[in-house]
């Protein structure tokens, strides 16, 4: 690329991340636990049951195909450069400096709203394991939800290294009580529905309107995987690491989605399901294992929230920090710390703003109302930026696709499906979403162009139009030599 900051050894002292702290096995745990698979069950099942009842499985597949055409375009883009903003970076080179910075602005945006989707339950939850009249108050799942966000941003602060012992400390035993409710929920009896291939056949529908909506919950399920392209400057073998990290986080986390919810159509009955709204493992805990026991899915889901609140702060901060350090947003943003060399400026900006939307959640409705509408809204603007870099990497590898059956289908035809399928998604969706869920999801992403014009106003080299030459990769940007570092 032409004259755009990149991070890595031409940067100053002052723009750089710590280099080659992360391995192959942090790399998939933040995969896995930007994905947060117990978090995604309890807060989305109850969404995707409204949306497609016993669809969920037929929804998850579905959807989960498409995914992974974009982890696909994730893997190849992130081969021809390493850069912390990722999409802002890779679609600014491969269509437009527009939609490259559009595509940047949808994660920043989708993960401030999480951050509210994301607090409120692990407020809830935590207080729920000691007192369910505590977990009911507004006021003390606020506060809590503020004090645990503060610790992730702490985390986060502190440094990549801390931030990965963390995550493997947390996803390890989430995963670990995660498989062990999967056998008690796939072995319980009696069951409320017996097990049907139907489940997943695309008649369960009922229509296109039931399958994208059901598809955009399920993105909402998968989203946050990409946490490892932002930490690419922060891996070793940086430009090949981040994409094999995410492919096995999402084969992981699409196994679990899978299973448990399956499992939930065999143990719930729709009325426990609506009626835990909030947390339906809560409920899927108590049936499969009654008492003290079933409480332990709640842990799980405890550390999943926290875990992913901490990998979407990083996702967040380093979008911020590259936006910054090319100047499309506040240069403080683009600095980090002379010693734990984290963005720092960009990470308090973003714990600052998301309190302020966790104390204004209060006023909107019931947690239920809150996560169901968060969880539409970011699926929106989650379509947007993984459509746009599925569409990039069709057109930047374009004199390569018919040179290698491997280079047509992971670099051309699957991620080219996934974009397709996540623009469609976008245009089938929006007719049947409420009005606070479209101000919110088409609304924000609308406030990217305010800051866009202000910076391309200013001359900023990122929105000067890449060379035609540096529009097209060749085989050697992508067999890149560097391998996977060893753990």
């Amino acid at each position: 690329m032409d004259t755009v900051p990149s991070g890595n050894a031409t940067a100053s002292a002052h723009h750089r991340l710590r280099r080659g702290a992360l391995s192959l096995f942090d790399s998939a745990v933040m995969g896995v636990a930007g994905v947060a698979p117990a978090y995604s069950i309890a807060a989305s099942t109850a969404t995707l049951f409204g949306a497609v009842a016993l669809g969920g499985p037929a929804s998850l597949l579905y959807c989960g195909i498409a995914m992974f055409g974009i982890v696909w375009a994730f893997n190849y883009l992130g081969r021809t450069e390493a850069n912390a903003g990722a999409t802002y970076a890779w679609v600014r080179r491969a269509l437009h400096p527009v939609l490259g910075y559009i595509a940047g602005w949808c994660l920043v945006v989708s993960a401030l709203i999480f951050m509210v989707a994301g607090s409120v339950p692990a407020g809830s939850t935590i207080l729920g394991l000691f007192s369910q009249r505590l977990a009911n108050s507004t006021a003390w799942v606020t506060t809590l939800g503020i004090i645990v966000f503060l610790i992730m941003v702490g985390a986060v602060i502190a440094g990549v290294t801390i931030t990965a012992k963390v995550q493997v400390a947390m996803s390890s035993i989430e995963l670990a009580i995660l498989l062990l409710f999967a056998i008690l929920m796939l072995v319980h009896s009696p069951q409320v529905h017996s097990f049907s291939l139907h489940w997943f056949a695309p008649s369960i529908f009922h229509g296109s309107a039931g399958f994208f909506a059901g598809a955009l919950v399920a993105a909402f399920y998968y989203w946050g995987w990409d946490v490892t392209a932002n930490l690419n400057e922060e891996t070793k073998g940086e430009r090949v690491t981040p994409g094999i990290g995410a492919i096995i986080g999402v084969i992981v986390v699409f196994l679990l989605f899978e299973i448990f919810t399956i499992g939930t159509n065999l143990v719930l009955t729709p009325r426990q399901i609506n009626q835990n709204a909030g947390d339906v493992l809560d409920a899927l805990g108590q049936v499969v294992w009654h008492g003290l026991g079933g409480k332990l899915i709640v842990v799980a889901v405890a550390l999943s929230t926290i875990a992913t609140l901490e990998t979407t702060i990083i996702q967040v901060s380093r979008t911020l920090f590259a936006m910054g350090r090319d100047g499309t947003m506040p240069a403080v943003l683009g600095r980090t710390h002379r010693v734990r060399l984290t963005p720092v400026a960009a990470t308090l900006v973003v714990a600052v703003i998301s309190i302020g939307l966790l104390i204004a959640s209060n006023y909107v409705g019931s947690v239920g109302t809150v996560l169901s509408d968060a969880i539409n809204a970011i699926g929106l603007q989650i379509a947007v930026y993984y459509g746009l870099a599925g569409f990039s990497v069709v057109t930047v590898s374009r004199k390569l696709l018919f040179k290698k059956l491997s280079y047509f289908i992971f670099a051309g035809l699957w991620p080219l499906v996934g974009a397709v399928f996540m623009a469609v998604m976008f245009e089938q969706s929006l007719p049947g979403l409420n009005v606070t869920t479209k101000v919110v999801g088409i609304g924000a992403i609308l406030l990217g162009f305010i800051p866009m014009v202000i910076f391309w106003a200013k001359g900023r080299p990122y929105f000067r139009m890449p060379r035609p030459e540096e529009r097209v990769v060749l085989e050697q940007d992508v067999e890149s030599p560097e391998g996977v570092a060893a753990d």
